[in-house]
């Protein structure tokens, strides 16, 4: 007999709370929506986040745009040590974006990070902003408002290089045209950036009554390690062949965590692996600041209608984003997709690679030719020595020795020099020259020291009615700085004390005294104040341009009074700092296409719980790229343009390996990744939750 015969079906019924035994409370008013942008779709939020953003880049990027040259000039480090030091530093400000996005995400939310530690410590708040600004934006916006979303990235970039242009610009002018302590402003060029991170932080505390602040989800970065360390120890604890196999690898977690992370956890893990080859972009793109500004110093940075310093050339590459973004977003990808070509986020990231490897072929082809128009170094056991003659009539110069007496044989008139340097050999690193100097009837033997790998003037001078020499070492080549150096042979009888401009002075020696080299900027210098201890006058030393060495003799004639002979010992950079417009032009499209493309992409494929994690470690392939060109920068031993190459080289090996990943990766759809408050859950009228009835067979 079947126990359950007699009730073979119960129902179990689930009714409302009787309104007369609990009054319904009235329903709770709609949620005023936020408001808009001149009635368009996008909330007045973000006007207040990108100005922000505007002043905080501002300040980063102007206190970029003169490090390299502050630790070159000001702290007198090396040029691989430089760049060593700025990319070490870029790396740390994108390695700090991991701690940002973990405090955003599970304690203080986006918007305590940004305002209180991102704008309080700058040190530690790049961290605090990088990671949190840009999600930030994005989650004022609705989800049917994707398209206006997208296009905010784009805006939220051209806030980026408004920044960026405007600081680049300016910072160098404030280091450069004005003085302090005698020396380069670098107090001032710092501190504007610092007075306009003041500036953000009031901005965006104006608008913090608008912004839609998602609250903090938990300690999601822990959780994230802590669920992948847990799928990994349990598949390996059930390794078995007997154990059925699992979907995917982070299945194995699904004893302890929930399915909602476990899947958001999956949609993570699919990004993380598709950015291991980004790094390589960002070594590139970042060496604008380092070696590509180093590159500009030995060029000629006079336009005709303006003249720039080497390290404002990096405004072309901020300006040149203002330009290319809406280029790019209103031509040229509506043409293509008017062709029906499926131009994915991916496939631009990929395009943006290959132009940045276009980009550091023609820096290195740049570099060649630069290399090609300076002047030879002396070798090993060689050295570099021109003749200057400064008595009242030609002498003749011959240099005894059987290995270079053939090199100095022409006679060298009054207040002329030879016409080049000329290579004499040494038989070890350091040894004396005996010279032959025949001055009218007169013969006169003269012994000199030098050391290899140096360059040095022979000066001859009148000693009574006989001459005499003198030999003084020279600049070793161009400055490295792009500015110019000048120093001065004094003739007359008195010590004379030179002021050039408000901050440099030196003092010659009576007698054919000789100065040391000072480091001028470049530009026209028609009235230098001169004084002796009894007389004011005036020195026209005329234009002083890129990279050249001059020497100025201080004499005083009978018929033009005192006046300086300039003679250029190292000519000017000849080629012309407009040549690196086409490398700007390509690493810019090649940003604009990967960067750009990156941020949305990011963003878009991100769990709702994970999106400051995942900007972050976006922002962790900008460190990881700096490290790359440290390393390169110390280890590597290349010259300029092989190193341009190698990297080119890599970056194009690393796109081939993009594309093939990009290849197989699926785009996750905006519905697949909802977390749980964003699914549909039921009805709910004021406080009371209509339930059906169910029936429940037993």
């Amino acid at each position: 007999m079947n126990p359950f015969q007699k009730n073979e079906s119960k129902e179990t019924l689930f009714s409302p709370v009787s309104t007369e035994e609990v009054p319904p409370r009235p329903p709770s008013p709609p949620k005023k929506p936020p408001p808009k942008i001149c009635g368009s779709n996008y909330p007045l939020s973000i006007a207040f986040i990108v100005v922000n953003e505007f002043c905080e880049r501002f300040s980063y990027y102007g206190m970029k745009a003169v490090l390299t040259l502050y630790f070159l000039y000001f702290l007198h480090w090396n040029e691989d040590t430089s760049t060593s030091i700025y990319h070490a530093f870029s790396s740390l400000c994108y390695f700090t974006p991991i701690l940002g996005a973990a405090i955003a995400d599970s304690w203080l939310g986006k918007f305590k990070v940004l305002s209180l530690v991102g704008l309080s410590l700058i040190a530690l708040g790049t961290g605090g902003i990088k990671p949190c600004v840009a999600a930030f934006g994005g989650d004022q916006f609705e989800e049917k408002h994707a398209e206006e979303r997208t296009r905010y990235f784009s805006v939220f970039y051209l806030s980026i290089n408004a920044g960026s242009l405007i600081s680049t610009f300016v910072t160098p002018m404030l280091r450069g045209d004005v003085q302090c302590f005698g020396e380069d402003c670098y107090a001032l060029a710092f501190g504007v950036p610092g007075l306009l991170m003041v500036i953000a932080l009031v901005v965006f505390a104006m608008g913090s009554k608008m912004y839609k602040k998602p609250p903090p989800e938990g300690n999601i970065v822990a959780q994230v390690f802590k669920c992948i360390w847990f799928a990994l120890s349990n598949r390996f604890k059930n390794r078995s062949g007997d154990i059925p196999k699992r979907q995917h690898w982070l299945d194995w977690a699904a004893e302890k965590y929930p399915k909602q992370l476990v899947m958001d956890v999956k949609a993570l893990t699919r990004v993380l692996f598709l950015y291991i080859p980004l790094p390589m972009f960002w070594a590139l793109l970042d060496q604008q600041g380092s070696r590509w500004t180093l590159q500009a110093t030995k060029m000629n940075g006079n336009l005709g209608f303006f003249v720039l310093q080497p390290d404002q050339m990096q405004v072309l590459n901020p300006f040149l984003v203002l330009v290319f973004i809406p280029l790019f977003d209103l031509v040229i990808y509506r043409l293509i997709s008017k062709c029906g070509i499926n131009f994915s986020s991916l496939r631009k990231m990929a395009i943006g690679m290959i132009l940045a490897c276009l980009a550091f072929a023609v820096a290195a082809a740049v570099e060649i030719k630069i290399n090609g128009m300076a002047p030879p170094q002396p070798g090993s056991q060689e050295i570099f020595l021109q003749v200057l003659n400064l008595a009242d009539d030609e002498v003749k110069v011959t240099v005894l020795g059987n290995q270079n007496n053939s090199l100095l044989v022409e006679s060298i008139k009054s207040f002329q020099k030879t016409p080049h340097y000329s290579k004499l050999h040494l038989k070890r690193k350091s040894q004396d020259f005996h010279f032959h100097l025949k001055y009218h009837n007169l013969s006169i033997y003269t012994e000199h020291s030098v050391k290899e790998k140096n360059w040095y003037s022979l000066i001859i001078r009148e000693d009574g009615k006989s001459i005499s020499s003198m030999m003084v070492k020279d600049v070793e080549g161009k400055t490295t700085n792009g500015m110019a150096a000048i120093r001065f042979i004094n003739t007359l009888h008195k010590d004379v004390n030179i002021s050039v401009g408000t901050d440099i002075s030196l003092n010659v020696g009576e007698d054919y005294g000789v100065s040391a080299y000072r480091i001028v900027q470049r530009g026209e210098y028609p009235a230098v104040h001169c004084r002796t201890e009894d007389k004011d006058f005036s020195l026209n030393l005329g234009l002083l341009d890129f990279g050249a060495a001059y020497l100025f003799v201080i004499t005083n004639s009978t018929s033009q009074g005192l006046q300086a002979w300039k003679m250029e010992d190292i000519p000017a950079n000849k080629m012309s700092i407009a040549w690196q417009l086409p490398q700007y032009a390509l690493v810019t499209a090649g940003e604009v296409m990967f960067s750009v493309t990156g941020l949305e992409f990011s963003y878009s494929q991100a769990p709702s719980s994970m999106k400051s994690v995942l900007q972050a470690a976006w922002l962790l392939t900008v460190a990881v790229g700096n490290i790359i060109v440290l390393v390169v920068a110390q280890f590597s031993g290349l010259v300029q343009w092989a190193e341009f190459i190698l990297f080119s080289c890599l970056l194009l090996v690393v796109c081939l390996i993009f594309s093939i990943m990009g290849y197989y990766y699926v785009p996750v759809k905006p519905e697949d990744i909802q977390g749980p408050a964003d699914k549909q859950i039921p009805h709910i009228q004021g406080d009371m939750i209509n339930l059906e009835t169910k029936k429940t067979k037993l």
